[in-house]
This record gives C-alpha cells, sequence and structure tokens, in this order.
C-alpha cells in the first residue's frame, strides 16, 4: 500500500464512502482495504494517511530479516559472499556448513543457512544490488528452468565397446580409477580436454590446438602420466569423432550410446563449471596452460555434495 493510496482512502472516508466502493475505485481487494482500515483507525480518532504511513513503516522495520541480512550473522554473511565469489554454488555452500562448518561462523546466531535462502538473498535480498548472480554458473539476472539440450550428431567409431559391457563397479562407484571423458568447445578451433575421476571428482584439463583425435589422445596419455597407474582402470566417452584413436590408449574405454551423455553425467556437470571460467565465446588460443592448471585446482579444491562437501583433492588424498 503507498502513501498516495493511503490519502485516497482517507478523502473516500471523509465523503462517506464504503469501504466496498473504495476497494473498487483503488483496484484492491476490499479484504486489504478492510484490514488497512481498522489497523491504522484509533476507537476516537478517524483514518489519517500520513499516521497510517507512519505505523506501516514502524511495522516494516519490525518484520522478520533475511537470515544473511541480520547483523548477528554478519560473519555468515561474509562466508557466503565471499564463496560465491569464489564460483562455488548456493547448493554447495549450504551443504559445506553442514557438513563441514568453518571456524569463523560458530560466533554467529545462525550456523547454517539452505540454499533456497542464499538464492532468494541473491536475487531479492541485498545480494542484487552486489550483483551477485554474475558468479554463479549460468550467470542469469533471473531464475530460470533448464533447458533441453540441443542433440549432438551421430558418429561412428571402430571396435568400440557399450557402456552397458562395463563392470558394475564402475556404475557403482565403489572404487578409484574409473574416469569420464569429454570435449568442451570454444568459438576459436583450440578446445578443452576434460577428465574426471568418478569417486574422487578429481579433474584433469588440458588445451588442444583443435578437435582432432590425436590432439585429443595426447591430452588423454597426459593426464593418465599425472596420476600413479593403479589410478586409471576405466574411462568413459562418448561417440565423437576426438574419440576415433581410442584404441591406442592401453585403459580400456567404453562408449555411451548415441544422444546419451546424461551416462557420464559427471563429466558433463564438470563442463558446466568449466563454462564459469570458460565461456562459450572465449577464444582460448590466448589463455595459457598455467591459467588452465589453475583453474584446474579451483574445481579439485571445490566442495561436493556428493563427497559429503569435501574436496576432491581431499578425497584423494585420503585414498593415497
Amino acid at each position: 500500500m503507498t502513501f498516495f493510496e493511503r490519502e485516497r482512502i482517507e478523502t473516500y472516508l471523509r465523503m462517506k464512502w464504503k469501504k466496498t466502493k473504495i476497494a473498487k475505485k483503488l483496484c484492491r481487494d476490499y479484504s486489504i482495504i478492510k484490514r488497512e482500515i481498522k489497523r491504522n483507525s484509533g476507537e476516537v480518532l478517524p483514518y489519517c494517511a500520513v499516521d497510517a504511513q507512519y505505523y506501516a513503516e514502524r511495522r516494516k522495520k519490525n518484520t522478520n530479516k533475511r537470515k544473511l541480512e541480520k547483523h548477528a550473522n554478519a560473519k555468515l554473511k561474509e562466508f557466503v559472499d565471499t564463496l560465491i565469489k569464489d564460483g562455488w554454488s548456493p547448493e554447495e555452500i549450504a551443504g559445506r556448513l553442514v557438513e563441514q562448518p568453518p571456524d569463523e561462523v560458530k560466533n554467529c546466531k545462525d550456523k547454517t543457512v539452505s540454499y533456497e535462502s542464499i538464492y532468494n538473498y541473491i536475487y531479492e535480498g541485498e545480494g542484487r544490488f552486489g550483483g551477485l548472480y554474475k558468479f554463479l554458473r549460468r550467470k542469469q539476472c533471473k531464475r530460470k528452468k533448464e533447458f533441453a539440450r540441443k542433440q549432438g550428431v551421430k558418429t561412428m567409431l571402430k571396435e568400440k565397446v557399450s557402456i552397458h559391457q562395463r563392470p558394475e563397479i564402475v556404475a557403482n562407484r565403489e572404487r578409484f580409477g574409473d574416469w569420464e571423458t569429454d570435449s568442451v568447445i570454444f568459438k576459436g578451433s583450440c578446445i578443452l580436454s576434460v577428465q574426471q575421476e568418478r569417486k574422487s571428482k578429481v579433474c584433469r584439463l588440458h588445451k588442444c590446438e583443435d578437435k582432432s583425435a590425436p590432439a585429443s589422445e595426447e591430452a588423454l596419455r597426459d593426464s593418465i602420466e599425472s596420476l600413479p597407474a593403479g589410478m586409471w582402470l576405466t574411462i568413459t566417452r562418448d561417440n565423437g569423432s576426438e574419440n576415433a584413436l581410442h584404441l591406442e590408449t592401453e585403459v580400456p574405454s567404453y562408449f555411451c550410446d548415441t544422444y546419451s551423455s546424461w551416462q557420464k553425467g559427471g563429466v558433463e556437470n564438470l563442463n558446466g563449471l568449466i563454462r564459469e571460467y570458460f565461456p562459450k565465446r572465449s577464444d582460448l588460443d590466448m589463455v595459457t596452460e598455467e591459467y588452465i592448471y589453475q583453474i584446474q585446482e579451483k574445481l579439485n579444491n571445490r566442495a561436493r555434495k556428493c563427497l559429503n562437501y569435501l574436496t576432491p583433492n581431499e578425497v584423494l588424498a585420503n585414498a593415497m
């Protein structure tokens, strides 16, 4: 209710208008007008717009504030802001506060906050003034529904083994050493070759000069050589042409069904995280290997829900 509307209500009441007529004139529900008049009128004094506005402002200050906007939770707000700007998702932040609570929030009134409250803070609360949505994965100024992905082009590969023949232990994530690989495409000729271990979520990123099979297999060999041999037991691939030389790699490979990239959903989700740092319009020719390595380790030090909000590097360190 605005002050102008309250002035009109005061005028119409002095003209002896009924509440139903006032509601119709102001295009408001009758119950809203009735409550407004009852709340701001005394037994003796009539309705006054100035007093009604004053009481409304006073009541507004006493209403519940968002958890992250309370003065007693300043450290919690600072912790959330820092991780959002560092690329963490609201769900990862909320889970980290529950499973691995940091020392800096122990003195706050509230020790945890839900991811929906964080989203509300970003889009409806004080976070919207700081443009925090720009640090989210999709960078949308408004929350939108996820749209279906476009289907790719079918590619024929020789002597490939179906994912349905892959050992069941791989699907259950019961051991370390089972990997998924994919390519992230950009506007230039260079691409990113991406590999992720299914259990620990540790990733490896390498820049390739093009999407050719030799370049992709060379990047994959670099990833294999970066870890002990026992950490590479299987590789799950898609049907892209960059996997045409899969037989040159000693590690057994298994291929997803056509148009079924969800069968290696771990690396597909990782691609979404990578897009935060390298949007599709990026020119990878101008990016150094050192910077790509920094992004790789930033992702490896990011808490994951499926790891009980530990980081991939923490899980890998405990396993080795």
